[in-house]
């Protein structure tokens, strides 16, 4: 069976499933229950069928909720409750329970109660960190991973965070954002002793703010890194407009120089842009069902680099900061966001665009990996040879005539710089369930500091996320394209 009759399958079996999908799906969703633990009902996502939009979204008309909820459109007059989806909730039941974060690629830091205390063990470590296939880098960071662990809670709980340091200098952890007593605040000879290699130190506080927030050693070194990682707490009920999803993204770079793989804690530029501790496109896409109401968490973690964060397809709502939840009527609508240095963003919006959508920083050189000079005069004719030139029996060996088409443009453009990927990083790329069905070269456009939002029709989200089958590259997107080209 070639390619395309293997895809004409696809689509003929997925429409059958979605018939039984759209006939009796029954509804269920995963909760974060009153004391942090995780419950579900059999899947974590609810089921309404996505209608096939029939016309071309009419500016002039006002859309019912359920109307913008799966096509785009005005949603509503402007500073309505429906405008641009501003408070449509979302397909969850607004009494289930608090809807926990995603944080794609990483993981969570577990829990234990002991004696009406939440007790997490977090432990500052060297961790080797596979920033795009076959590419290991050695950082630093928490619990094997880089960024760190993610820390979840709820508004009212006590939390004892016990560090571990088993770095080979000292450390502390700042806990960012938070008022709590200063004894808890993390900086080393302002209000504790540093913890020693080998050391521990016991954090306790209550918490009563709620919002983005995140932790991280508050030695400068340490921190440029990577050693960070979000704090989420939840309020006692959930905010409204419900969300269905809530995704959290760190944005991170590193200055590691070729045929290395320590990051330069020095450096004052950067090569190497990751998005939860991964480069674009080894970062794992956001799926989400066709909608639902999404919230994403932004936290820009570079050393020194601001980021304008874009999403493509959709128009999304600024509803939160690092000091927490805004206020509806000074929500600002947006496709970009700026956010700088150790600031979180927090934007939300009705996934009512099927496809598979680019976010981005639109920085043009984070929209890349591993940039960097070669040193001496083979690759571009203007580098400084002086220190070459001074020590000719040290100089590499020059091919003087540069063959490579790449000199005959001003620029030397992106393609030029042999970027290709081998045989065994697109396996690593395609082994996920999360990419499955996407164009066959959608690699090609996602790099550095970029990942995809999927938004998928409910048949094609379960089989893709729920399925066991390995689906044809781009059956998905070509069925999306037949169905919702409006």
């Amino acid at each position: 069976m070639d390619k395309s009759e293997t895809r004409r399958s696809f689509l003929r079996s997925g429409t059958v499933a979605g018939l039984g999908l759209m006939a009796g799906g029954a509804s269920v969703q995963s909760t974060l229950g009153a004391d942090g633990a995780h419950t579900s009902a059999a899947s974590a996502d609810t089921k309404t069928s996505s209608p096939n939009p029939a016309s071309s979204p009419n500016p002039d008309q006002a859309q019912s909720a359920e109307g913008y909820r799966y096509q785009p459109g005005p949603g509503g007059p402007l500073g309505s409750a429906g405008d641009r989806g501003r408070l449509i909730p979302g397909r969850r039941a607004p009494d289930r329970s608090l809807v926990p974060v995603q944080a794609p690629d990483l993981t969570k830091l577990p829990w234990e109660m002991k004696n009406g205390v939440k007790e997490f063990h977090l432990r500052a470590m060297q961790v080797r960190r596979e920033f795009l296939p076959g590419y290991e880098m050695v950082a630093w960071g928490y619990n094997g991973s880089v960024p760190g662990p993610t820390i979840e809670a709820n508004q009212g709980d006590r939390v004892r965070i016990v560090v571990h340091n088993d770095l080979p200098e000292p450390h502390s952890v700042h806990w960012h954002g938070f008022e709590l007593p200063v004894a808890e605040d993390g900086v080393p000879g302002v209000t504790q002793d540093p913890i020693p290699p080998g050391g521990k130190y016991v954090y306790e506080f209550h918490l009563h703010q709620t919002g983005t927030y995140f932790y991280h050693s508050h030695i400068p070194m340490q921190e440029s890194f990577g050693m960070v990682g979000f704090f989420i707490v939840h309020p006692k009920k959930a905010w409204e407009p419900v969300v269905d999803r809530d995704f959290c993204l760190i944005f991170q770079n590193f200055m590691i120089p070729p045929n290395q793989t320590i990051p330069d804690s020095m450096a004052m530029d950067w090569n190497w842009h990751t998005i939860n501790g991964r480069s674009g496109p080894y970062t794992t896409p956001l799926v989400c069902r066709h909608g639902e109401r999404v919230r994403i968490r932004l936290l820009d973690f570079s050393p020194m680099q601001h980021h304008p964060v874009h999403i493509h397809g959709h128009t999304f709502w600024l509803t939160g900061a690092g000091g927490g939840r805004i206020p509806p009527e000074a929500w600002v609508p947006a496709n970009i966001t700026l956010t700088a240095v150790a600031q979180a963003r927090v934007f939300e919006f009705v996934a009512n665009n099927p496809g598979d959508w680019l976010m981005h920083c639109h920085m043009v050189h984070h929209m890349m990996n591993h940039m960097v000079r070669q040193v001496g005069p083979r690759v571009r004719s203007y580098q400084d040879v002086s220190e070459f030139i001074q020590s000719p029996d040290n100089r590499p060996p020059v091919r003087l005539a540069h063959a490579d088409p790449g000199f005959n443009v001003p620029g030397y453009p992106q393609k030029m710089q042999g970027m290709e990927m081998t045989e065994a990083a697109m396996e690593k790329l395609w082994n996920r369930r999360e990419v499955q069905g996407m164009r066959h070269n959608w690699h090609m456009g996602v790099h550095g500091l970029m990942t995809v939002v999927r938004v998928l029709p409910d048949d094609l989200y379960d089989r893709v996320i729920h399925g066991q089958e390995t689906i044809p590259r781009g059956a998905v997107f070509d069925e999306i394209v037949r169905r919702f080209s409006w």
